[in-house]
Formats: structure tokens, C-alpha cells, sequence
């Protein structure tokens, strides 16, 4: 006999999605939803993430949302409580600040772990939790980036806690792993979204990308949807404490 092929299909799971209102977030709650899951949308701007809600519901999908500051401890830990169960966690809040580290302040230094790393701890920690309490063999995942893994000019903030983002990962794939939670990142290359936009719209910055990435092309949203659904479903049963790269063959060379 031949092993059956494991489900891409979340159906019936609830899956929280932060960072959900635009760009990399949005694009995964989409993809959730299309594979089956009971989506929570989560971000600072309430209104970016009643238009993705809207267009989630219209497509036969089932959403709703909720406003979070996810570098607010106190207040990660209240909105995990009062959501119950959770199957799948995807952290895509995130920022940067491209400087030369001799223009970096205290401000922007303060901004970027805020946000890239510490919010990931904080999720990290609630969901945990509450998988714990449930009994769930959950999966979560957060949006890296192939700078978890190399270097770039003007990306010393960027880079230092993305690479703290991948050592999080490794150590928690041990630590929840005995108990069946997961945990692995997802590392985009440059993709077309409002955070990039600006950059690429720079004709020499657009082109050091694409002579970087071996395929030749910017990322486009739906280029990490299946990536998303791969690893929140248990097609990715056996993958925990590792990073899947999705950057066009960037870090190949």
C-alpha cells in the first residue's frame, strides 16, 4: 500500500493572521481563507482590515478582525486570551528603515525590534500558551526574509532582527516541538507591496534586486500564498524549526 497524501486543506481551523492588513499579511489571510480556515485578522488599521475582511467574506471565506498593537505585551496577551482555540498563527508585522549605520538612531533602533522581533516573541509566547491549553498541534509561522540569512547595505537594523527571528525559531521548534506545535519562517525576497514600493519605484535600487534574484523578477503576492498554506497545513507535518525561503534563488549564491 501507498501512503495517502497529506491535506493542503485547513478546513475548520482558526487561523490568526497579525499584520493582516496589507501586503504579505493580507495576501496570507486570502490564502487561508481559500484553503479553508476560519480567518482573524489583526493590525493596527482597523480600516485596512475591514476591506481585506470584506473581500475575504464576499469570496465565500469567513473572517473578522480586531485591532492590535502587537508590540504591547499586555495587550498580545489579553486579545490571545479572548480568541480561544488557535491552529495557526502567521506573524507578518514587520518594518524597516534602510540606513547607513551611521545615520541609525535610537528612535529607528528602538522602532525595528519593537516591532520585527519583540512582537514575535510576545505572539509567540501567547499563542503558545494557548495552543498549550487546548491541547493543539498548531503550526505558527512568521514572515522572515532572506535577510534572516544574509547581509545588505543599509539593512544593519533589518538584518539583526531578522536574524534574531531565525534563532527564536530554532530554539522554540524544541521547545514546543514534543508537544506537536510548530513553528517556521518564511523568508520573502523583495515582493511588490506598500512597504517596497518606494524602494522599487528607484530604477537602480529595482535593478540591483532583480540581478540578485536568479529567476529575474520581483515577488508578487501570490508567489508566498501556497508557501503559507503549505506550512499552516499538515502537508508540513514534519517540518518545524526551520526557514523556507521564497526569494527566487537569492540566497543560492
Amino acid at each position: 500500500m501507498f501512503p495517502k497524501l497529506p491535506s493542503f486543506r485547513i478546513d475548520g481551523k482558526h487561523a490568526l493572521v497579525v499584520g493582516a492588513g496589507r501586503g504579505l499579511g493580507a495576501a496570507s489571510a486570502v490564502a487561508l481563507a481559500e484553503a479553508g480556515a476560519r480567518v482573524t485578522l489583526a493590525s493596527r488599521s482597523i480600516n485596512e482590515l475591514e476591506h481585506v475582511a470584506s473581500y475575504i467574506v464576499q469570496h465565500g471565506g469567513v473572517a473578522n478582525y480586531l485591532k492590535l498593537d502587537a508590540t504591547q505585551a499586555e495587550d498580545v496577551k489579553v486579545c490571545i486570551q479572548s480568541l480561544g482555540p488557535i491552529d495557526v498563527l502567521v506573524n507578518s508585522a514587520g518594518t524597516n528603515r534602510p540606513l547607513k549605520i551611521d545615520e541609525v538612531t535610537q528612535r529607528d533602533i528602538d522602532t525595528l525590534f519593537d516591532i520585527n522581533l519583540k512582537a514575535a516573541i510576545y505572539l509567540a509566547r501567547e499563542v503558545s500558551i494557548s495552543m498549550r491549553k487546548h491541547a493543539i498541534r498548531g503550526s505558527m509561522i512568521t514572515l522572515s526574509s532572506q535577510m534572516g540569512h544574509v547581509g545588505g547595505p543599509r539593512r544593519t537594523l533589518y538584518c539583526a532582527s531578522k536574524h534574531a527571528l531565525e534563532g527564536m525559531t530554532k530554539a522554540l521548534a524544541w521547545e514546543l516541538g514534543p508537544e506537536g506545535i510548530r513553528i517556521n519562517t518564511l523568508c520573502p525576497t523583495f515582493f511588490r507591496t506598500p512597504l517596497t514600493e518606494p524602494m522599487l519605484a528607484d530604477p537602480g535600487f529595482s535593478d540591483f534586486v532583480i540581478k540578485r534574484i536568479a529567476l529575474g523578477r520581483i515577488g508578487e503576492l501570490q508567489d508566498l500564498m501556497g508557501p503559507i498554506v503549505f506550512l499552516a497545513s499538515e502537508a508540513s507535518s514534519m517540518i518545524t524549526g526551520t526557514a523556507l525561503m521564497v526569494d527566487g534563488g537569492w540566497t543560492a549564491q
